[in-house]
């Protein structure tokens, strides 16, 4: 391991580097100009380079000052956001979380009052949004992300696994067109939802049918939806035949809003994962959450553990390793 610098020295040459001004880094850090251009050039000495072009009314970074800034920068900011987040995990009372809208409104929502009455000390605050979040800077203690569980910087547990089928309304089933078989299907409007619609590993109708063995059906027919709730609404609405994730319709199922009209599943190549920062100590209060989220997904599972037994694999593990990279740039939906 390379020796590491003095950790002043590091300090005033990144505000300088960020402020291009040895006078603002001095007053951003509470010390005079003289000290900054003393620690700086005491830097400079030890690492063996320039780090600043002094010019005559300004100073300019060389590419060595460029790299070592970009670096200090984001080193420091870890550290700043990692002291809070430490802060924050020895602090009774709150759990940040973030989540998809699907999954909040589908499943962590309506299991909350059972991590309530087992904790009535914990609050719980619910970010849930599609876009992927940095937990260290957004000061988010734990995420909930749909993928490979594969993501730079995060540690990761596995949630749930989902098991992909078709779902309607029992009205539709009892008095639509007949639903005897997966070709019937050919005469119901299919509803998608748009989730990661342009990854290749995504569950679809294509996957299903093709599970199914069924051919001659236009899978990519009938509503879009841009969440998967929307769409189970509709389904639930009697307005056509959705493609459910176990997950997503494990209460609708077992309250009969929803019912299965085929035994056909596919067990999709991605699932639900915890994901926490790595070396962030979670503190009491994160791991009750955390054990919790993970009774609470035995529970769900369960539901569907006999067809899992009867699933067909067709997203495993051969084609995830394929796609790691794009899956570091996947939203937490």
């Amino acid at each position: 391991m390379a020796h590491l610098p003095s950790l002043s020295a590091l300090r005033a040459f990144e505000a300088a580097a960020r402020h291009l001004s040895f006078t603002r880094a001095a007053e951003e850090l509470h010390v005079t100009q003289a000290a900054i251009s003393h620690q700086v050039k005491a830097l400079e000495d030890e690492l063996g380079c320039t780090l600043f072009l002094r010019l005559s009314r300004r100073v300019a970074l060389t590419e060595e000052g460029r790299l070592l800034a970009a670096a200090a920068t984001e080193a420091f900011t870890r550290i700043e956001s990692g002291l809070e987040a430490v802060g924050r995990a020895g602090q009774s009372g709150v759990v940040n979380v973030s989540v998809s809208p699907s999954f909040a409104v589908k499943w962590l929502v309506p299991r909350l009052d059972n991590f309530r009455r087992q904790h009535p000390d914990i609050d719980v605050r619910i970010s849930a949004n599609d876009r992927m979040v940095d937990p260290v800077r957004e000061k988010v203690d734990l995420c909930i992300r749909y993928g490979s569980g594969r993501y730079p910087k995060l540690d990761t547990t596995r949630l749930l696994t989902d098991q992909v089928f078709p779902v309607c309304s029992p009205q539709l089933l009892a008095t639509g067109p007949e639903l005897k078989s997966p070709e019937d299907l050919k005469d119901h409007v299919l509803l998608h939802d748009e989730m990661m619609k342009h990854d290749p590993l995504r569950p679809d109708w294509t996957k299903w049918f093709s599970a199914a063995g069924v051919t001659g059906v236009d899978a990519s027919r009938g509503f879009s939806f841009s969440h998967a709730s929307m769409m189970l609404d509709a389904a639930a609405a009697g307005q056509g035949v959705a493609l459910g994730r176990s997950t997503l319709v494990a209460d609708d199922v077992a309250n009969g809003r929803l019912v299965r009209p085929f035994d056909v599943s596919f067990t999709c190549g991605f699932g639900y994962y915890i994901a926490v920062p790595k070396g962030v100590p979670m503190g009491p209060r994160i791991q009750a959450f955390r054990d919790w989220l993970l009774q609470e997904a035995q529970r769900t599972e369960s539901i569907f553990a006999a067809d899992a037994k009867e699933s067909t694999d067709v997203g495993g593990t051969s084609t995830e390793g394929a796609t790691e990279d794009a899956n570091a740039q996947r939203s937490a939906v």
